[in-house]
């Protein structure tokens, strides 16, 4: 699976780079609203970190500008999936793009039927959004296995990534039921590397290694 920060933080993405392990980033209006820039500097500047598919979303709500904002942010680098919300005029918007060969991210998916929607749609990627599915009493998780199996049935090449992702078991979950990629905030991604055992571990290995190493004198 893949791993993508859900976040526009430069500091964050930083850290994340580093680990080698970030293979994308995802964006929307609310993470670059925090950050302070305008969308295209500010996705620009990721671009200079992630090298990874970057998705930018579009802020208009119909069809015709979607698809002007989605050229004007695919221009930005080689990189950026331009992403479109599942409405009827996002769908229209994504068919258009991916008919010119702009990849797209449709986004704010919460049932299968609106992923088969944007699979015919020629989506590159569909995100679920399981945490908010969980907010209101459903299981987000099952979304993801209906969703992979629908696309295996038939054959689709969308990616399904799975969104919303609060804890490293909803990440571990999202991966046993075979979503493509999982995207999270930095402090989930972070807290994956935790486990109490690995600590005791490594503390009493190196323990026992200086016990021999370091206290045996050295020949005079």
């Amino acid at each position: 699976m893949k791993f993508f920060l859900d976040t526009a933080n430069l500091d964050e993405l930083k850290k994340g780079a580093a680990w080698g392990i970030v293979d994308g980033v995802t964006t929307n209006p609310s993470l670059i609203a925090k950050e302070g820039r305008p969308i295209v500097e500010q996705v620009r500047m990721i671009c200079d970190i992630v090298d990874g598919d970057i998705s930018a979303e579009v802020v208009a709500t119909e069809t015709k500008e979607m698809i002007r904002e989605g050229h004007e942010l695919s221009r930005i680098h080689k990189n950026i999936v331009v992403k479109c919300p599942l409405t009827r005029d996002g769908i229209r918007a994504t068919k258009a793009l991916s008919g010119e060969g702009i990849r797209v991210n449709v986004t704010l998916c919460f049932s299968a039927g609106q992923a088969l929607l944007a699979a015919k749609a020629g989506a590159y990627i569909i995100s679920p959004f399981v945490g908010r599915l969980d907010d209101i009493g459903w299981t987000g998780m099952e979304l993801i296995r209906s969703i992979t199996t629908i696309y295996r049935n038939y054959g689709y090449k969308t990616q399904v990534l799975a969104a919303s992702l609060r804890s490293p078991t909803h990440v571990i979950d999202a991966a046993t039921a075979g979503s493509h990629i999982g995207t999270m905030p930095f402090k989930v991604l972070d807290m994956l590397f935790n486990h109490p055992l690995t600590d005791k571990g490594l503390e009493q290995f190196l323990k026992d290694y200086n016990k021999v190493f370091q206290e045996t004198p050295v020949a005079g």
